[in-house]
């Protein structure tokens, strides 16, 4: 298959190359992997080697020419971080909602298959429901109104055109290339860092917000299986692991993991977070799909992870 990545630079995108391409040499497969970046987040020396990449923005009509040939894509690219969403909605509407619809436009030109798309758990933050299933739509923030508006293009580019739409919910994704750059950064990333720099990692409220937090494996496994299940089709699915933690709890299972104790230092709440985050997972699993990595086995890879990045001097 020729498979088409947005955002390949990124966290997820360049997790999900990387497994692709490692299928290729393990199973004897051919998948080509083209990888689409504006950069503007993302950060080229992420993006694994044997990948075809294009720099481009999503927005810009160029991508119609990189879908040619292509069979499915997994349209990964978006403004993601919520404070920065928050301080400029218009920027946000225009990358994440202009932005994917340009995707499944060039899709549509291009006569592909499939095309996977990602919404967000934010789109429940209004919920108070738990766990929270894919009906339980009630987003609040301007990150969730633009992932929300995601749903309704989908839908009808589904029932205008041949192209087989699959809408996925991440909730708290977590793993080696985490995109700690951000303004606030991912909260696993935010501590480790700060505790092998020996400074005092920062928790905005009180801690006591809960997390569901999905290892970026196993979300790996789900888009393998977009690949070859046709029970994916047509269809939106949470991907979380159906557990939640409190961020107090994952500092302290970070710090016990370092044998680092330093006190954290508290900051104002920050707007638009939801208090609790709960993965229904029982569509994604009727289709046999499992979430496999303990919450300690994935924080003790992404503490492997960040320690080697600082070792070979890479920033962070």
């Amino acid at each position: 298959m020729n498979i088409i990545i947005t955002g390949v630079a990124g966290f997820i995108g360049s997790n999900l190359a990387e497994r692709i391409l490692n299928q290729n040499h393990i199973y004897g497969l051919n998948h080509r992997v083209i990888g689409i970046d504006d950069l503007s987040y993302g950060i080229r020396e992420q993006i694994p080697e044997g990948v075809e990449f294009y720099p481009l923005d999503v927005r810009s009509k160029d991508i119609y020419s990189v879908f040619e040939g292509g069979d499915c894509v997994f349209h990964l690219a978006a403004k993601n971080c919520l404070s920065d969403c928050q301080n400029d909605p218009v920027e946000t509407a225009d990358i994440n909602v202009t932005g994917t619809v340009n995707v499944f436009e060039a899709a549509r030109r291009a006569s592909l298959k499939k095309v996977v798309y990602a919404e967000s758990s934010s789109l429940y933050e209004g919920s108070d429901i738990f766990p929270t299933p894919e009906t339980e739509v009630k987003p609040e923030s301007i990150y969730g109104a633009s992932k929300a508006a995601l749903g309704y293009f989908a839908k009808s580019f589904g029932i205008f055109s041949d192209i087989q739409i699959t809408g996925l919910r991440y909730f708290n994704v977590y793993g080696p290339r985490q995109d700690y750059r951000r303004t606030i950064p991912p909260v696993m990333s935010a501590f480790i860092i700060k505790l092998l720099k020996n400074e005092a990692p920062v928790i905005y409220g009180t801690g006591e917000k809960r997390r569901d937090f999905i290892y970026i494996d196993d979300v790996n496994d789900f888009h393998s299986l977009c690949l070859t299940d046709p029970g994916t089709n047509g269809k939106i699915f949470n991907i979380g692991s159906g557990k939640n933690y409190s961020i107090l709890e994952i500092y302290d299972s970070i710090s016990g993991l370092m044998k680092i104790k330093i006190q954290p230092t508290h900051k104002g709440d920050l707007p638009g977070e939801a208090q609790v985050t709960l993965a229904d997972i029982s569509m994604a699993r009727g289709l046999g799909w499992q979430p496999k990595t303990d919450i300690i086995e994935g924080l003790e890879r992404m503490i492997g992870y960040i320690k080697n990045e600082m070792r070979k001097g890479n920033t962070l």
